[in-house]
């Protein structure tokens, strides 16, 4: 189980943890509250609309990083990484991708047994 797990590794996958329950305890209370979670997102004044556009521009960016980066390095099905920030948050799935793909620069540095 811990094969190819480097400190990187591991600090890309705490991080993809945080940016999950963080963003769904924040999603979970929205749904409570029967809030209209997109019209929140953008209606709330220039601050607010300031920080979606530059989450919004950091999320295509890197979701073409994980398509271009999972091509460089043959990871396959990366789209799902980009599929599942929708289900879940980009602030969830780009570490994670980051994980994943310090584990395959690790396995790819090792040499075969």
């Amino acid at each position: 189980m811990t094969k190819h797990w480097t400190p990187l590794a591991i600090t890309w996958l705490v991080l993809a943890i945080v940016g999950l329950v963080g963003t769904w305890t924040f999603n979970t209370l929205a749904i409570i509250q029967s809030r209209n979670f997109i019209g929140d997102w953008v209606g709330s004044g220039p601050s607010v609309s300031s920080l979606t556009v530059d989450l919004l521009v950091v999320a295509v960016a890197g979701s073409i990083l994980i398509v271009i980066e999972s091509h460089r390095l043959g990871m396959k099905r990366a789209w799902l990484y980009i599929v599942l920030s929708g289900l879940t948050a980009f602030a969830f799935t780009f570490p994670l991708f980051l994980a994943m793909r310090e584990r395959k620069l690790t396995a790819a540095r090792v040499p075969s047994a």
